[in-house]
């Protein structure tokens, strides 16, 4: 096991999903309520990354944050590192490559509450704030906690965006799936295995949780 590489998974998907989450929801509820020309457009490209290769991305975001791009510069002046090939690029990534996996699950939950519940909390005279706070996401509780699972888990497995952003670097940039990648390259089959078996029993877990989840959100159970 190559713990370093463990553990940097771990603070990536903790610091993606620290900052993915609030954000999440108040595009999630955005998109859930508001009525507007192009909705559709908005929801295409939050969900483009479940579609565009990791490695396509990946070479978009590099060339974002690279030395010779408005951001790279900037970056590297104000703080004498450089964007891409640090953790701090790798978060960053992290943040757009999952934006589905955090919005999808609480949009969808929000959308099956009821608008008369809506409707009744702004009649007794809540915003549109502490209708979110107090009713909703009450409520949607299933979804916000689907969409931290989802987030959590894609992020520890995570290899396309990750190798081009952030290339390879032990104790900077190299996450569990490269450490994989790497072990498997040098015929390390039981590092390699044992590595893999984690992201595994991560995967299946998001996944049963997922939908365990997603049965509870109102609206959603089948009819039989």
């Amino acid at each position: 096991m190559e713990w370093d590489a463990i553990r940097l998974s771990l603070s990536l998907a903790g610091w993606t999903l620290a900052i993915l989450l609030p954000a999440g929801i108040v595009l999630a509820r955005w998109l859930a309520t508001a009525r507007f020309a192009g909705r559709h457009w908005v929801e295409g490209l939050l969900a483009l990354p479940l579609v565009l290769p990791p490695t396509v991305l990946g070479y978009y975001l590099l060339v974002a944050m690279g030395g010779t791009s408005s951001l790279g510069r900037w970056f590297q002046a104000a703080t004498g590192t450089t964007l891409a090939f640090s953790f701090t690029g790798l978060v960053l990534a992290s943040l757009l490559f999952n934006l589905p996996f955090a919005v999808q699950p609480i949009q969808r939950a929000i959308e099956a509450i009821d608008p008369d519940v809506r409707e009744a909390a702004l009649c007794c005279g809540m915003t549109s704030w502490q209708t979110l706070v107090r009713i909703e996401l009450p409520l949607a509780w299933p979804g916000v906690l689907s969409a931290a699972v989802l987030t959590f888990a894609h992020t520890l497995g995570e290899f396309g965006v990750v190798l081009m952003v952030g290339g390879n670097i032990p104790g900077e940039t190299r996450t569990v799936a490269l450490a994989i990648y790497d072990r498997a390259q040098s015929f390390d089959a039981g590092a390699a295995g044992r590595m893999s078996l984690l992201l595994l029993v991560v995967s299946f877990a998001t996944i049963a949780v997922s939908y365990g989840l997603g049965n509870r959100v109102p609206g959603t159970r089948r009819r039989r």
